[in-house]
């Protein structure tokens, strides 16, 4: 996912408009406008305050890695984790299909949402499903990763 898209993500995601967003991080509407739609760049210090606003890391919001956060609590995820969560996710999206024996999202098949909710459904299921398995490595394994 790029920059815009995840910018986009995750404004919705916190309910924010563009203009609520660019006021939280001194820029105007058509900035934040600009960096949805790839038209423009965030310089560094509004790049931070994207993040800050957005709870997220500004690795995250760049692409650089799939963690929302710096939360360095948590124990970092290997690439079996990666493929399990794919697995999984790919599971959970194929439950969501009509006559699959799981409740549809909303009433409706995923197949059946627009592109960008769909996008967001399985952005959101991805972040939670990466951060149930770090918090479950703490948990399970908890001398490993203390400090």
């Amino acid at each position: 996912m790029s920059f815009p898209q995840r910018l986009r993500m995750l404004r919705k995601a916190k309910g924010l408009t563009q203009e609520e967003l660019g006021r939280r991080v001194n820029v105007t509407k058509v900035s934040i406008s600009g960096y949805e739609n790839g038209n423009r760049t965030p310089d560094m210090d509004t790049l931070k305050a994207l993040a800050d606003v957005l709870g997220v890391s500004v690795d995250y919001l760049l692409g650089r890695n799939n963690i929302q956060s710096d939360d360095t609590n948590l124990p970092a995820l290997t690439e079996k984790d990666e493929r399990d969560i794919q697995k999984e996710l790919e599971k959970i999206i194929n439950g969501l299909k009509t006559g699959s024996g799981f409740a549809a999202f909303g009433g409706v098949d995923i197949d059946e949402l627009d592109e960008e909710d769909r996008e967001l459904l399985i952005a959101s299921l991805e972040n939670s499903l990466r951060l149930a398995k770090r918090i479950a490595k703490q948990k399970f394994t908890p001398k490993k990763y203390n400090n």
